[in-house]
Parts: C-alpha cells; sequence; structure tokens
C-alpha cells in the first residue's frame, strides 16, 4: 500500500452537486431517489513553491479575453497558479504503482437536495470514500453516508473515454501548458451548447473535474494548472474554507448560474476541497478531501 496524504491534513462545481462528486468522467449515475434536480452546471498532489510578480504578469498579457468575453485571468489567479504548479512538479511521481491497485480518496462532503417538493437545503456533511481502478480497466467502489449509496460499485471506465481521470489516462495527458490548455476547450466542448455558450467556463469545469478525484501524475499536473491561468475571468477569493472548516485561498471562476471555487492550502497549495455558490452566494455544496492513497483492492482502506 503507498499513501499520499495531503500534505498538512489531519490523517485518516458545479459538478460536485450534480453527481455528489461524481461527473460524467466516470459514469452517469444518481441512484438516491430523494436527490435534488442537478443545475446544468453544477458540480474533485502539491508542496510550496514561488513565481515573481513579472512572470505574473507576462503570463497574463499572453492570455487574450476568451468567446465569453471575459478579461483575462487575473494577474493573482495567474501567480498563484503557478505557485501550485511548482509545488506539483517538486511533489515527485509515485513509485511502483500498478496497474491492479486502485486509488483510495477520502472526502467529507454536503450539498444541496430537495425532499418532498419542498425547498432546498445543504445536507449535514457526511464522509466518502472512493476507490478508482489505476488503470480504469477494473471495477471500483463508491461508499457514502447516505442512504443508497452505502455500498456502490463502479463501472470500469470506457476505453474511448476522454474525461477519464483514472491514473493511467492521466498520464498520457499533455504536459505542455499550451497543449493542456487546447485540449481542455476541446475535450470540454460536448458540454458547450445554446443554453450552456460559455466555452471558457466548460473547461474551468473540466480542470476542476481533473483534479477533485484523482491521483494526478506530476508534470501532468504542473500542466494543467499553468493550463488553467490561460482561461479567461479566472479569480482568487481568499478566506474560503471547506468543509471541515480548513482556510485556504481559492481559484474560482464565475459561470451563468453561481461560482465554483477550487480551495488550496495558502502554504502549501495542497488541493483542500471546494465549494459551489449560486447566484445570490448561497452555498450549494461543499467538500474536503482528508485522505489519498494507493491500495491494493476495491474496499481495502490505508
Amino acid at each position: 500500500m503507498t499513501e499520499f496524504p495531503e500534505r498538512d491534513l489531519p490523517p485518516g462545481r458545479h459538478r460536485l452537486l450534480k453527481e455528489h462528486l461524481m461527473t460524467e468522467i466516470r459514469q452517469a449515475f444518481d441512484p438516491a431517489p430523494a436527490r435534488a434536480a442537478r443545475k446544468p452546471w453544477l458540480r474533485p498532489a502539491l508542496l510550496a513553491g514561488a513565481v515573481a510578480a513579472v512572470a505574473a504578469v507576462a503570463l497574463t498579457v499572453a492570455v487574450p479575453s476568451g468567446p465569453s468575453g471575459a478579461p483575462a485571468a487575473s494577474n493573482e489567479a495567474v501567480a498563484l497558479l503557478e505557485d501550485i504548479a511548482l509545488a506539483a512538479e517538486k511533489s515527485g511521481a509515485p513509485d511502483g504503482i500498478r496497474d491492479d491497485q486502485f486509488v483510495y480518496i477520502k472526502s467529507r462532503d454536503a450539498y444541496t437536495t430537495r425532499t418532498n417538493g419542498g425547498p432546498e437545503k445543504l445536507d449535514p456533511v457526511r464522509d466518502r470514500e472512493i476507490w478508482l481502478s489505476v488503470d480504469g480497466t477494473r471495477e471500483g467502489l463508491l461508499e457514502e453516508d447516505r442512504p443508497g449509496n452505502e455500498h456502490v460499485p463502479l463501472e470500469p471506465d470506457a476505453p474511448d473515454n476522454e474525461r477519464a481521470t483514472n491514473y493511467r489516462a492521466l498520464s498520457g495527458l499533455p504536459t505542455d501548458p499550451d497543449e493542456m490548455r487546447d485540449w481542455l476547450y476541446r475535450t470540454a466542448a460536448a458540454q458547450v451548447d445554446a443554453e450552456r455558450p460559455d466555452r471558457d467556463h466548460a473547461a474551468f469545469v473540466l480542470f476542476g473535474d481533473l483534479i477533485r478525484e484523482s491521483l494526478m501524475p506530476p508534470e501532468v499536473g504542473a500542466a494543467l494548472y499553468r493550463a488553467a491561468a490561460m482561461i479567461p475571468g479566472v479569480e482568487v477569493v481568499h478566506g474560503v474554507r471547506d468543509s471541515v472548516g480548513r482556510e485556504g485561498v481559492a481559484i474560482t471562476r464565475a459561470g451563468g448560474d453561481g461560482r465554483e471555487e477550487l480551495i488550496f492550502d495558502e502554504k502549501t497549495f495542497t488541493f483542500l476541497g471546494e465549494r459551489v455558490l449560486d447566484a445570490d452566494g448561497t452555498v450549494d455544496g461543499i467538500s474536503a478531501v482528508v485522505r489519498r492513497a494507493v491500495v491494493d483492492r476495491a474496499g481495502e482502506r490505508p
């Protein structure tokens, strides 16, 4: 068993809400009968680094506004994402991961539901554990402290799933930031239509999907964070707390129906979790990753 603890975590997006932190990356699955209908854009590897302000300005200036008409990512967002990218590069590649193993992630999350036609409300924070096949070919497992999701087998990834987040699939993504940005926009294009025309936001949602519940190869992670700095409209929010109360700094982008905040530790640049807000600022969902490891079989805990 190989363990990758969240650097300073205690042991042990819209897509967050859409599928219980499960996205169409892996499968369309929504068994809980009391779950509310999700909004279209509702929604899961790092050490410290630094970047000069001059580099941040240069990166920002190089990125034009996108199809949404949003301005380029803020200088602060570019600088923060460069820090996170440098941290990813220094995290080191995991050794000896076998295709027959599983990535284990434990999180604590809550999201809005509507019961019996009543108003939506944020559920209590509950435990979530997921086991994902390293190469995507084996059945995974989801266990949640929620009726209907106590013990749910997860189908293997389809061979042609471009949005797969298994470790081997992620290892094949571009390591050049420009190529990664092109891949994000091309892959996210399937989520763009007349009702959701914002290509930039679709790319940002995919960015969040890739980092939420996965083990990211260091060089791929670095390229992904630098690519995210090229998405217009990306900003920074300070003082955001995850579902277990840890305060961090968030990479965020407003969409048509709210805002998704991806929270990082401000010193170590570890990914802590996520918070999703409605257009009126109401918290629609919140999560925290508390443990990440590689184990030998689905259901095994580190």
